[in-house]
């Protein structure tokens, strides 16, 4: 099956020739590499491939899905978990399969959740700084203990619970908040509160719920002025989830102690890409990164050797179904 892969870096390339090389050679498909976003300008790219696979940041919306579809298109495989990206609705109207990643490495984004907290709790990234200049001044790097502190949960997917669980080895007491809580949350021994409640008493806060319209902007003015003072918040969700404008202010006010982000509600024009001879356009991310006490990440959480495999061999099994008529795995219900 010919398929267009949008959005392609080089570990994109990788670890789909590997997967794609592990079946049968005759039934092995064929890769049209594309670098480009998804969008009503490049859909044609995809010209007789009637498969397309995308990534978070691609629009799958129903122009997009219109012109696939007049394209020969039959099934778009996501290679992310997330899918608030597509429009399900008109991909079912056209006709369309659509599959996701639900679970391609949750450790991966987990500890990649308690890297950014390490880091920005213990300043280990200035200090990196300090020392390259040959400055060994400690000033201005004093953390916290996560030992005796209270980690609050907002989210208890697969994610959520590996994090919880890291979050309990440093010796933390961990909150939760989730309007559905799984049982392996319950079993992991996480006190289920209201999010006031959450918010009120964590020293840590960590997001790992999807965006809908429910938690868009979750954490916004209003909930940031519940939280403590030194509290640190980390998402590694989706930027949707923070007022990004609000945190900025909570952050340089001192309502909160600091932020760790590995997403950002506009990303979209920004994330994957090299920007650095061009600038940085985006003024409210320009405000957020010269922030004091605020990291962030390009949305790597998942970029580790484990979590591409797995995706890869994800969406070769969402192609191999689907060429051979079988049940398509992880296919959205619409």
């Amino acid at each position: 099956m010919k398929v267009a892969v949008y959005s392609t870096r080089p570990y994109d390339h990788a670890h789909l020739n590997a997967a794609n090389a592990t079946g049968d050679a005759a039934t092995a498909h064929t890769f049209v590499w594309i670098e480009e976003r998804l969008s009503p300008d490049t859909a044609a790219l995809a010209l007789g491939c009637e498969a397309v696979c995308a990534f978070v940041n691609d629009r799958l919306d129903a122009p997009v899905l219109e012109a696939l579809t007049a394209g020969g298109t039959r099934l778009v495989t996501l290679r992310c978990a997330g899918y608030n990206h597509v429009d399900l609705p008109a991909a079912a109207a056209l006709g369309l399969t659509v599959t996701h990643v639900p679970a391609y490495s949750p450790h991966a984004v987990a500890e990649h959740a308690l890297a950014l907290l390490l880091t920005l709790n213990r300043r280990t990234h200035l200090a990196h700084e300090r020392v390259r200049r040959g400055d060994f001044n400690l000033g201005g790097l004093e953390g916290f203990d996560l030992n005796g502190k209270t980690a609050g949960l907002v989210g208890t997917g697969r994610i959520g619970v590996i994090t919880g669980r890291l979050l309990q080895g440093f010796g933390c007491t961990v909150l939760a908040h989730d309007p559905f809580p799984p049982q392996d949350a319950r079993d992991a021994g996480f006190d289920f509160v209201p999010l006031d409640d959450l918010l009120d008493r964590s020293d840590i806060v960590s997001l790992h719920c999807p965006l809908l319209p429910a938690t868009k902007h979750i954490i916004n003015a209003t909930t940031l002025a519940r939280m403590k003072p030194h509290a640190l918040l980390i998402n590694t969700s989706r930027g949707g989830l923070i007022d990004t404008a609000a945190a900025i202010d909570a952050v340089k006010t001192h309502r909160i102690g600091g932020l760790g982000l590995d997403v950002y509600e506009h990303e979209a024009a920004l994330f994957f890409d090299d920007h650095s001879k061009t600038g940085i356009t985006d003024p409210l991310f320009a405000r957020l990164v010269a922030t004091p006490n605020v990291l962030v990440t390009g949305h790597q959480g998942f970029l580790t050797h484990e979590a591409l495999d797995n995706i890869a061999d994800s969406v070769i099994a969402s192609l191999n179904a689907f060429a051979t008529r079988q049940p398509v795995p992880n296919a959205l219900k619409h």
